[in-house]
């Protein structure tokens, strides 16, 4: 077997209530002034008020950032930085979706003295050293930030770059579904969704795949293929808001080893450019993408259909397999109400060879899909997708 490494953040408290736990938690990593950093939607929400008056009923003196937005700019980024430097905060707390903790990873990074700039440390591994203690605490059940080591920063009009590191690895993260309980449908289809991605692209990568990410993957599609619904359309039942939070953190501990590949790549450019919620954003070319991998990825597709107990009904080949395992996964977006195309967000025809173009640049996504993808690939799967 070949040789593989696995990382992930080394504290995880699970659990409805466990928020109670990050006042301890503070304290076990000699913290004293937190900076949360969260955004308004949280804020609006009234889910910051019980983490204030916690931390401050702890006699800790807290900070709030609240102006994350949604794919953060390197504006918003360098603006909570200065406020943890002004503050002169000795732990950072991100609160919230992927995006409020993407950017407290970075905040806790670059917030001390002499760290290096947010130019230098886009790319694989050139962060050079540890920040502040992080405790990550997501209120969404999708982007698993809180157990990667990956942040996504939005760098101009329209392009994303990541960092990662494993310096950005989070010192605690509280997963507390009782936070995840307010997501509105679209929100829990959408997250859900990216999730998945996630589990698929991590089972699926061409370079990094290993034992344990394939037995984090599969668990977690295993979670969230059978609770998405229930959560979409029973938002208050804490059981099926639990297993998605779970199963997003699981799917988050996979790709931070074996990353994602093609469905992330054409993925950024909506966002990006078009400013479609990242999570829908990988429902809407997940199944061109994942056809157009059929060549090379079927028999692990395949795999994932047997651990899902996907129907056989005569699938007796490892592309049969594959194929039902992508009807299902379509099945699925249908029945929690993912729009389907990309004229239903929008976008129109003319755009399509733009986006192509801007998802070549990823190539530290593309390199790890199962098939190589060319400009003329990309431009034939967004058109199937359109």
């Amino acid at each position: 077997m070949s040789s593989f490494t696995f990382q992930t953040a080394p504290v995880v408290h699970f659990g409805a209530g466990c928020i109670a736990q990050l006042p301890g938690q503070i304290e076990a990593l000699c913290g004293s002034r937190p900076l949360i950093v969260t955004d308004k939607g949280i804020m609006n929400a009234g889910l910051i008020a019980p983490v204030q008056k916690a931390l401050t009923d702890a006699g800790l003196a807290v900070e709030i950032f609240d102006q994350v937005v949604a794919d953060p700019p390197e504006a918003v980024v360098q603006n909570a930085i200065d406020m943890a430097k002004q503050t002169r905060a000795d732990i950072i707390i991100g609160l919230g979706g992927g995006s409020s903790l993407d950017t407290a990873k970075v905040v806790a990074a670059l917030a001390i003295n002499g760290a290096q700039s947010m130019a230098d440390i886009y790319g694989v591994a050139a962060l050079d050293k540890g920040g502040l203690p992080t405790i990550l605490v997501p209120t969404t059940s999708g982007t698993g930030s809180e157990v990667t080591a990956i942040s996504i920063i939005t760098t101009g009009e329209t392009t994303k770059a990541g960092i990662v590191s494993p310096h950005l690895y989070a010192d605690a993260a509280i997963l507390d579904p009782a936070l995840t309980l307010g997501l509105p449908p679209d929100v829990t289809a959408a997250t859900g969704i990216d999730a998945m991605v996630h589990a698929i692209e991590a089972y699926t990568g061409r370079h990094a795949k290993n034992p344990i990410s394939d037995m984090l993957a599969i668990e977690a599609l295993k979670l969230l293929t059978n609770n998405i619904e229930t959560a979409c359309f029973d938002g208050a039942n804490m059981t099926a808001r639990e297993a998605m939070l779970r199963g997003s953190m699981l799917a988050g501990q996979a790709f931070a080893n074996s990353p994602v590949g093609a469905i992330h790549a054409l993925a950024y450019p909506l966002g990006g450019i078009y400013h479609i919620p990242h999570g829908l954003s990988n429902a809407l070319v997940m199944p061109h993408i994942m056809q157009f991998n059929l060549t090379t990825a079927a028999p692990h597709y395949a795999e994932l259909a047997d651990a899902l107990g996907i129907p056989q009904g005569g699938a007796d080949t490892p592309e049969r397999k594959a194929q039902q395992l992508i009807d299902f996964l379509e099945d699925l977006a249908v029945k929690v109400k993912a729009p389907r195309r990309l004229r239903e967000v929008g976008i129109d025809s003319s755009a399509l060879p733009e986006l192509a173009d801007a998802a070549m640049l990823q190539t530290r996504l593309l390199v790890n899909n199962p098939r190589e993808v060319t400009l003329e690939d990309a431009q034939r799967i967004y058109a199937d997708a359109w």
